[in-house]
């Protein structure tokens, strides 16, 4: 398989070549690409409502967030279109909390998303791991509660018909993918198909606890599985399944690339899989959302590039000026606005970044979490960076999952850990101290407005949270666990994660 890998990284040369000439003038691409996204604006519908004849009236496009959009991008009964291109279906899509959004999708924006793939694609072949078996698994997001057969159902769903074509003998997936609707189910069923796949060489998923999860029903459930899995596996892959620690390096001994979120709160969860699959190459995937590819991991630019080509990049300081990608300097913070070829201009996606360092003559960005993610039952207003840094002051080295939750009733908070070396009594005060160190919150705690905060530990919280947002409409392959949550949670979560 070896050669035929070397013949596709030959294929993808053309692409990749064209977009590090780009990042050579980062100035003349972007000017180039919001051109073209200001020509289909012009066209549409949504261009006509707002005046816009030419690139000359970009700065009277309005700079919305989906809210704003969301008469638009209703994909029910959509009044005025957002872009002069058939849409080919609207995905779903979830953050961190809010309700879900629907995204629109042209057969350029999933263009967008080719292109990013194949640079990456060709950067790993070239500088990364020496693939020799190709086997990948591309994370499936099972519609657990809504059979939508629009939906895309894995990562090579974003690309073009030629390359999922190319890619689909690589590919291992479940049988019968569109009928596994039940979360049992299908962690039963992929789990099978993993155990199968010993030639298994690359994982690509979005969140690292969806990995986790499906490690955890295997390493439970080793006794069912391999009984399901006599004659079908080697007599020593089976011993290793029956082991009370599966060694996952010797299940899957091809494995050489896990593409998963590394940043922000994925993190820890990152560094978790670091621990687990020593010698594999966790590899971040930058700023990838449903909206938008915005940034790339390239293994030469030793960062995360902007897809400058696809993508056009506004960014706002703390003082609400903005700024073109070639214009941003090293070290300082901003949050993206993104103009994209789907139908969204001018769009506030909320995501925070800091440029690390210049590839070429372009700007890399390393994701930093979302715009002010601040949670505030009584005016102690903690926001998520604050708390991230608080937490860092805690003994939690071997805690891979954390995340502080507002209860309402009473008003104080609540942190979850998957494990922990102290006592969650003494983690509680530890706590305190450093939420302390905000003045709004420890003048609440101090008047008696919030009580004491607590800690939960237990290795069932991540599966009891994925559980849970599932059976809220949340995609389970994109499902991410906050630092720090906006909003308080419900009492029967609340009681799933005392009790369960």
């Amino acid at each position: 398989m070896r050669p035929i890998i070397q013949l596709f990284g030959q294929i993808l040369a053309p692409t990749a070549r064209r977009f590090h000439q780009a990042l050579d003038n980062p100035e003349l691409m972007q000017t180039s690409v919001k051109r073209e996204i200001c020509d289909r604006l012009i066209k549409s519908e949504y261009g006509k409502t707002l005046g816009i004849n030419s690139i000359d009236d970009w700065q009277r496009v309005p700079i919305v967030d989906y809210d704003a959009l969301e008469p638009y991008l209703n994909h029910k009964q959509q009044q005025i279109s957002l872009t002069p291109e058939p849409i080919l279906f609207y995905e779903k899509t979830s953050g961190s909390s809010g309700a879900v959004k629907w995204i629109p999708y042209t057969q350029s924006l999933r263009r967008s998303f080719n292109q990013m793939f194949c640079v990456w694609a060709h950067d790993l072949i070239v500088y990364g791991p020496k693939f020799s078996t190709g086997k990948i698994y591309a994370c499936i997001s099972p519609q657990l509660n809504v059979v939508d057969s629009q939906a895309l159902q894995n990562d090579l769903d974003y690309l073009d018909g030629w390359l999922r074509w190319f890619l689909r003998p690589w590919l291992v997936m479940p049988n019968k993918l569109n009928l596994l609707h039940d979360a049992n189910l299908f962690k039963h069923q992929l789990a099978l198909t993993l155990l199968q796949a010993e030639k298994l060489e690359i994982i690509s998923i979005w969140s690292p606890s969806f990995l986790q999860v499906h490690l955890k029903y295997i390493q439970e459930n080793h006794n069912f599985l391999r009984a399901e899995l006599h004659n079908q596996i080697s007599d020593h892959r089976l011993q290793l399944l029956s082991e009370s620690n599966i060694p996952w390096m010797q299940l899957w001994p091809n494995l050489k690339l896990i593409s998963c979120w590394d940043s922000a709160n994925a993190a820890d969860q990152a560094q978790g899989l670091r621990s687990q699959f020593p010698g594999v190459l966790i590899q971040g995937k930058g700023l990838l959302a449903t909206e938008a590819p915005m940034t790339i991991p390239l293994i030469v630019a030793g960062g995360y590039v902007p897809i400058l080509n696809e993508v056009f990049f506004e960014f706002e300081d703390e003082t609400g000026f903005l700024y073109g990608l070639h214009q941003l300097s090293i070290g300082k913070e901003y949050t993206i606005i993104l103009s994209q070829k789907g139908g969204l201009y001018r769009y506030r996606i909320g995501d925070r970044i800091r440029v690390t360092h210049y590839y070429r003559r372009t700007p890399c960005l390393e994701f930093l979490g979302r715009h002010q993610t601040i949670s505030d039952l009584v005016g102690e207003k903690l926001q998520e960076i604050f708390v991230k840094n608080a937490l860092t002051l805690l003994n939690l080295q071997e805690t891979n999952f954390k995340s502080l939750m507002p209860i309402a009733d009473p008003p104080h908070y609540i942190l979850l850990l998957d494990s922990a070396k102290e006592t969650p009594e003494i983690i509680a005060k530890q706590l305190d101290l450093a939420l302390s160190e905000s003045y709004h919150y420890k003048r609440a705690r101090t008047i008696g407005q919030l009580t004491p905060p607590q800690v939960l530990i237990s290795s069932k919280i991540p599966e009891i949270l994925v559980s849970h947002r599932i059976h809220t409409g949340s995609i389970w392959g994109g499902i991410k666990h906050p630092i720090l949550a906006k909003s308080p949670i419900s009492t029967e979560l609340l009681q799933k994660l005392k009790f369960d």
